[in-house]
């Protein structure tokens, strides 16, 4: 069951902002795990290697490349990387983003755009080169990660990102459009849709932007924001890629799959 023997599978932001496992990282190693040859991208090389370093001490099969997903000539040199290594792609996971804080009128220009460019011009472009190879292939499955940030809004919470909550709301319909465009060469496009995790992220990044350096009580607000009372991690965002680029899923596309908790459930 969902195995991946036999597949190439491509992972962006494969390594971790600090100690412990990202969403990225998990599912490199679980893809591993499953039979896939991994191919890990970062622009982080420490963070890559030590996912690298894990992968390979379990007896899996994987390569490290530097690769800015921003930027359309390192996206094109990666695929043809991954090529010349592995000969084939069965599966592109589009796992870079991140959130800055702002409305339309506190946002920066520069900030915006590059929210845009951070959270779904890198999917866009990892589409735009592993499309023709999939389709030369005549089969692939391509999951994106998107967020509840991109379904709903926690009025509650007092916080606008809008540059992040629009660049995920469109990976979700990216992954809709490509979905049908490609649905009769093969080719399946799916949305991985988390909701509140605990990950390193949490204490190396929002610990410090938005919970006032404290961690233990930024950590306890987001489990008690969650209905079944805690956060997930990133194992529970792994096993929802697997299962969208396994085999089993083979009639699943143009949809998502929300691991949130519930949490969606109580937004506006």
């Amino acid at each position: 069951m969902l195995s991946m023997a036999g597949k190439v599978a491509i992972v962006s932001g494969a390594g971790s902002v600090g100690p412990g496992w990202g969403n990225g990282k998990a599912t490199a190693t679980l893809l591993a795990r499953q039979g896939a040859s991994v191919f890990l991208l970062d622009i982080n090389d420490d963070a890559v290697r030590e996912t690298q370093s894990i992968i390979e001490k379990e007896g899996g099969t994987c390569a490290t490349h530097r690769c800015d997903m921003t930027l359309a000539a390192d996206v094109q040199e990666m695929v043809q990387a991954c090529l010349d290594r592995f000969k084939r792609i069965d599966i592109l996971v589009n796992n870079v983003g991140g959130s800055a804080p702002g409305d339309p009128v506190s946002m920066s220009e520069e900030v915006w755009d590059r929210q845009i460019d951070f959270n779904l011009k890198t999917a866009f472009l990892g589409c735009k080169y592993v499309l023709p190879v999939m389709v030369e292939q005549g089969k692939g499955a391509i999951v994106n990660i998107a967020s509840v940030a991109g379904l709903r809004n926690d009025f509650m919470s007092g916080r606008s990102h809008v540059g992040y909550s629009a660049s995920k709301a469109g990976i979700i319909q990216l992954s809709r459009s490509v979905a049908g465009t490609y649905a009769k060469k093969g080719i399946r496009v799916n949305t991985v849709v988390p909701g509140l995790m605990h990950t390193p992220l949490v204490e190396f990044r929002l610990a410090r932007a938005v919970g006032g350096n404290d961690a233990a009580k930024l950590i306890e607000a987001r489990n008690a924001a969650v209905p079944m009372g805690h956060m997930g991690d990133a194992w529970d965002v792994a096993h929802a890629v697997l299962f969208l680029a396994s085999d089993e899923a083979r009639f699943i596309t143009a949809t998502e799959i929300i691991v949130d908790g519930g949490s969606t459930a109580t937004m506006p």
